[in-house]
């Protein structure tokens, strides 16, 4: 275990002398403001996925919250940690977009699909509840011999579909966007590519950010 904190505390050294120096103006403009990101994204714990990098977001751009799955409970069901921060990114902070970020290969995509390896732990079990309704409309529209990978690919953007919807039940976030001040849409990230394809409007399709040149 000490070998990881070694490791951890390396790249704190690392942090200190080599990135924190060559960006010092911009770390010391955030401490000395008041936060003003200017979107929330909700994405997944996933060690694999940085938002941040992702979106090449400086600090103080975006406001994050991270959990199995980037799920968002509808609103009065599982009122939490969740539904907090986008309450207070919205209301408080004002952020101007709320993204959710699924991403391929998602052990919680997987849980879905095979529920008995959730079976030693009830608890992410339970919160994959709130992932069920996507699980279903994708079965639905599956066709007959459907290979895993292109299920799996269908149940994680009809998962993301389904928390846009839930995020809408929230009462900060519906009041927000009938006064046209708040936007959402739904990503979902490929590791393996580094493509991000969006939902946006309202849509159902997720159409890649285009690149220049490709």
């Amino acid at each position: 275990m000490d070998t990881v904190l070694d490791v951890l505390k390396a790249g704190i050294r690392k942090f200190r002398m080599e990135v924190y120096p060559e960006n010092k103006d911009i770390y010391t403009k955030a401490a000395s403001e008041p936060q003003k990101p200017h979107a929330l994204i909700v994405t997944c714990a996933d060690s694999r996925i940085d938002p941040e990098l992702i979106t090449q977001s400086q600090p103080g751009d975006v406001f994050v919250t991270r959990n199995v799955g980037n799920l968002v409970p509808a609103y009065g069901e599982m009122l939490g940690g969740v539904s907090a921060v986008i309450e207070y990114a919205v209301t408080a902070l004002k952020v101007q977009h709320v993204v959710v970020c699924g991403h391929s290969d998602c052990g919680a995509m997987k849980g879905l699909l095979h529920p008995e390896a959730l079976e030693k732990m009830p608890t992410v079990k339970s919160w994959l509840k709130n992932a069920h309704a996507a699980l279903s409309v994708a079965n639905s529209l599956a066709e007959r011999d459907e290979k895993p990978s292109v299920l799996m690919r269908r149940v994680t953007e009809e998962n993301v579909l389904l928390q846009m919807q839930h995020l809408r039940t929230h009462p900060s976030v519906a009041g927000a966007m009938a006064r046209q001040e708040l936007t959402i849409s739904g990503w979902v990230y490929d590791i393996g590519t580094g493509e991000v394809r969006i939902s946006e409007d309202g849509g159902r399709a997720f159409v890649p950010v285009e690149i220049e040149g490709e």
